[in-house]
């Protein structure tokens, strides 16, 4: 009996060691994949599904995130773990698959953005999102280096069609200084660089959606060029609906026929929310919300009451910055003139 369990450990030894394969035992899989040495990234994204910290009725179902990487260890993130105090070794290995990590990261930015995201799939969503891990490394040098490459896929859940996908690419370096790497350090570098991805991903789908569903936000659709991604696939603009239009807003079509001209989508103030228009002399300034670009003056957006940073800048002329407060159920209307 004893000869027979010594073998079989041996067995799951070696199966882990060839390929980092799950043994289905905790303990054993805890201490092939690394054990207390592993890298646990947390996020601070919301963990629960309290519908009132949704915002937007986009609603995200989370596909998967495959990895793509050239790695024998879908836990392996890169090398010098023995030039790090807490850890041992030469391999740095976190205590999930890297995929499992991005796809959290992503999760808890959409979250946090205030779309309604789920992962059972017999919820029904709007949208489901997917992924690829091309890149994730993080190796200690001289210098920290840290290299990822994430390759994101919006589509819309009942017909599979392609809403955005996009790349953002994120390589940086740190200098540990004088007293040396330790496990705390690689963890804390590791979320930074890993968040900074995530966000430029979540930033980059919200503007695609409200390009693509404005009917499913309170602002007015603004494309955005979002620095460090690559868009592979941008969202078209959504048909918006036709509403019944008074006789004189009737057009006739070259057959004879009556047709109804569409209304695009107007910002309103509601029971709920304020209106706020902003005119710029000279027109076509660049106009930032609590440090977030909207657009081109003049603009008309619809925005939750509360007071705002307004900040309007325009090449050749000096910025303009000024407190303004929205009113539910109210408009408000702001004249900024800028001066050279």
């Amino acid at each position: 009996m004893k000869l027979i369990l010594q073998i079989t450990f041996l067995s799951l030894a070696a199966g882990s060691i060839g390929g980092c394969a799950s043994t289905g035992l905790p303990a054993l899989d805890s201490m092939l994949q690394g054990g207390a040495d592993a890298i646990h990234v947390t996020e601070s994204g919301k963990t629960n599904s309290n519908t009132s910290s949704f915002k937007y009725a986009a609603s995200i179902r989370m596909g998967r995130y495959v990895d793509d990487r050239k790695m024998d260890n879908p836990r392996k993130i890169g090398t010098g773990a023995e030039n790090v105090s807490g850890l041992s070794g030469k391999d740095i290995l976190l205590d999930q698959d890297a995929a499992t990590i991005v796809a959290e990261a992503m999760r808890a930015r959409l979250e946090d953005a205030g779309f309604q995201v789920s992962q059972a799939q017999d919820i029904h969503a709007l949208f489901e999102l997917n992924g690829v891990v091309k890149e994730l490394t993080y190796n200690v040098k001289a210098r920290d280096e840290i290299s990822i490459v994430i390759e994101t896929t919006l589509k819309e859940a009942d017909t599979g069609k392609v809403v955005w996908s996009g790349v953002v690419m994120e390589k940086n370096d740190r200098f540990a200084g004088v007293s040396g790497n330790n496990k705390n350090d690689v963890i804390v570098y590791l979320r930074k660089e890993l968040g900074v991805v995530t966000q430029k991903t979540n930033e980059a789908i919200s503007s695609g959606l409200r390009i693509a569903r404005p009917d499913l936000f309170n602002l007015t659709p603004i494309p955005q060029s979002i620095p460090g991604v690559t868009v592979l696939i941008a969202p078209s603009t959504a048909a918006l609906p036709v509403a019944v239009s008074p006789p004189s807003q009737q057009v006739s079509t070259p057959a004879g026929n009556t047709g109804i001209r569409p209304h695009p989508y107007v910002p309103e103030a509601t029971a709920t929310s304020g209106l706020l228009l902003i005119n710029t002399s000279p027109a076509r300034a660049r106009v930032y919300l609590d440090s977030v670009y909207y657009g081109l003056s003049p603009l008309r957006l619809e925005m939750e009451p509360g007071i705002h940073s307004i900040s309007v800048k325009l090449d050749g002329y000096k910025m303009v910055s000024e407190k303004v407060s929205v009113r539910r159920g109210d408009s408000t209307e702001m004249d900024l003139s800028l001066e050279r």
